[in-house]
């Protein structure tokens, strides 16, 4: 025997490709096209501080979320973007000899930090029209985690349906990865259930609404006794998560509400004209609530729309997987953005 007996193997996530060329319209990563609030921007760091370790229960960020969501600050936690977050939930909340439960369709680090941290799974498979069944998640399971709207299908779960998961489920914990929250429907969130479940943490990022993806700000939200129990395996592992600007820049980023509120609008304008632009020329669109649209050609393959969309510097997300392999994933840019890509698309079909 030898060390390499010992490594533990996975296999990993793979992230959107990230192009190393210039002037590319850059749809497959689902970043938002308009850059962070001008408060952001105009905030000064004193550089003599990044010489000190932050603080690593990043108060000042804590509590802006906390005043900001309605919620007090024991009900908060926040770190290295939302994929830290989860990733410390895993860790910390599936730890059972029963499986957890998750979407076939969906986020496609959720086996990634199973098969990691040796966490039995199952997927549950989404409905033909890609809607998962809330009768798939009731019996023994050791934990349920779903994106909502899902990823990459960007397809919204009402509330109640929400809710009938975390009530099947009182004592396991429910994760809502609510990562394009902020660009469905007003009262979509699961948020407003936290009181009333102690199961429940929802889990968002500072990456898609608030265009911050380059610094890696992600939080979650729920009942104190949960939060505490994600402090402790988080200090158990790597107390100093978030770094000085990160919280710096966080905390301007959520003082600015109008300009929050001005850039998501403009993306969901944009979204509901690039669909119907899509369905023009034939496309299958599934109804998104997210930055992005899921889309399938009827008579031309998607991965020829990608191979050649790419070509002409214009990149999508496309999954060679079971179910989805004819479908694309395409971020909502700008304005100017979409029209090209429908240009594009059009002189294809």
């Amino acid at each position: 025997m030898n060390w390499r007996d010992f490594v533990r193997n996975v296999d990993p996530y793979v992230p959107g490709e990230q192009p190393k060329e210039n002037k590319v319209i850059k749809l497959n990563t689902n970043e938002n096209p308009y850059g962070p609030s001008a408060k952001v921007q105009a905030c000064v760091q004193d550089f003599d501080l990044l010489r000190k370790y932050p603080d690593p229960a990043a108060t000042d960020l804590v509590d802006a979320l906390a005043v900001y969501h309605g919620v007090d600050p024991s009900q908060v936690f926040v770190g290295v973007g939302s994929d830290d977050v989860l990733g410390m939930a895993f860790l910390t909340f599936f730890n059972s000899d029963q499986p957890i439960l998750f979407p076939d369709i969906t986020y496609s680090f959720y086996p990634v930090w199973a098969e990691l941290y040796k966490i039995p799974y199952r997927t549950m498979p989404l409905t033909d029209d890609f809607c998962i069944r809330t009768e798939d998640y009731t019996g023994p399971n050791g934990g349920v985690v779903f994106p909502n709207p899902n990823a990459p299908t960007a397809r919204l779960m009402d509330l109640s349906s929400v809710e009938e998961i975390i009530k099947q489920n009182r004592d396991r914990v429910v994760i809502v990865d609510e990562a394009y929250i902020d660009f469905a429907p007003e009262g979509s969130s699961a948020l407003s259930l936290i009181d009333r479940y102690d199961n429940l943490l929802v889990v968002r990022t500072f990456s898609k609404s608030r265009s911050m993806a380059g610094l890696r700000i992600g939080y979650a939200m729920g009942q104190k006794e949960l939060i505490d129990c994600l402090q402790a395996v988080k200090y158990s592992y790597n107390s100093y998560t978030m770094n000085r600007p990160s919280i710096l820049y966080g905390c301007a980023s959520i003082a600015d509400e109008e300009y929050f509120r001005t850039t998501v609008e403009k993306i969901v304008a944009t979204r509901e004209r690039f669909t119907a632009g899509l369905r023009e020329m034939g496309f299958r669109v599934i109804p998104s609530a997210a930055n992005f649209v899921f889309a399938s050609h009827g008579t031309i393959p998607a991965s020829e729309i990608f191979e050649k969309a790419k070509k002409e510097k214009i990149y999508f997300r496309y999954f060679n997987s079971p179910r989805i392999d004819n479908y694309l994933r395409i971020t909502i840019g700008t304005d100017e953005e979409m029209d090209t890509v429908i240009k594009f698309l059009s002189n294809l079909t």
